[in-house]
């Protein structure tokens, strides 16, 4: 089970972060470039942890096999 600790970000909270639209970090993800989560409903929600750190450089970006 996921730590419920954990808060989970939007793409537009991602991208108000990287400063980019929120369309990109929707590519990003699907590109494989970031880890997301999908919702019940079907959207992307990225662990805010991993985003700072991302933003920090602190670890590389997130690489997924399709």
């Amino acid at each position: 089970m996921e730590s419920t600790s954990e808060r989970l970000l939007t793409p537009g909270e991602v991208a108000a972060l990287f400063r980019v639209d929120p369309k990109t970090v929707t590519r990003w993800a699907a590109a494989g470039r970031i880890s997301s989560i999908r919702t019940p409903g079907g959207h992307r929600r990225f662990r805010e942890s991993e985003v700072h750190a991302l933003l920090r450089g602190d670890e590389p970006v997130a690489e997924h096999v399709r």
